[in-house]
């Protein structure tokens, strides 16, 4: 199932150039420009306290768009760069690259996971520790997955689900090109101290050594 994509909507800006990005910026909006697809560069503008919020929620340069603008058709994009005030580190700028329904761009897709209610690490106490909880992968602007499934109903304790292991959507590949773990479950603290205990237990249990005779007088 295709990921839902969220809107970005913006406005068209009228002018270009320094003198109209300034005006914008005035009038509380950061200046930006849609460009690429295989049409001419638009100019535009988005309030600076929506794009202030959505840079702060994370992920804005990894996540695909539905660009609205009034007078135009809805189109794809992903954010290319954020331009910043080099004092006050506030966006000044942004670039909005449009796609086409072929390209390949990297995303990060949330992991769920089944199998809980029978996984035998769990039952025995055992806590899942999400390692990674998102995954960056490579996918097809028209074919973005809602999220990646690992299953850990056969998972023990001290077990771990790396990527190489999930079955991932035709045509997704991860970013990092190499094995990496997503999830494991590790002992229970109080299992975890009671091992620690005995380990340190044992090591007390050893006999002192004989006690050398004393130099005689």
């Amino acid at each position: 199932m295709a990921k839902e994509i969220p809107d970005l909507v913006v406005e068209p800006r009228a002018g270009t150039g320094k003198g109209a990005a300034r005006a914008a910026r005035r009038a509380g909006m950061v200046p930006g420009v849609v460009y690429g697809g295989g049409s001419d560069p638009v100019s535009i503008q988005i309030p600076f306290n929506v794009l202030f919020k959505k840079l702060k929620d994370g992920r804005f340069m990894a996540t695909l768009f539905n660009l609205k603008m009034e007078g135009q058709d809805d189109v794809r994009v992903i954010c290319r760069n954020v331009q910043r005030d080099v004092v006050k580190d506030l966006p000044t700028h942004i670039d909005l690259l449009r796609l086409k329904r072929t390209t390949k761009i990297a995303l990060f897709i949330p992991v769920e996971v089944i199998g809980e209610e029978v996984s035998p690490g769990l039952k025995k106490g055992g806590v899942l520790s999400m390692i990674r909880p998102e995954v960056e992968l490579t996918v097809t602007a028209a074919d973005i997955p809602d999220a990646i499934t690992i299953d850990i109903s056969e998972i023990e304790i001290g077990d771990n689900v790396s990527i190489s292991s999930v079955n991932l959507p035709a045509g997704a590949k991860p970013t990092i090109d190499r094995d990496f773990v997503i999830a494991n479950i590790s002992a229970p603290s109080g299992l975890k101290a009671s091992s620690d205990d005995d380990e340190e237990g044992e090591e007390g249990t050893e006999e002192a050594p004989a006690e050398e005779a004393s130099e005689e007088s």
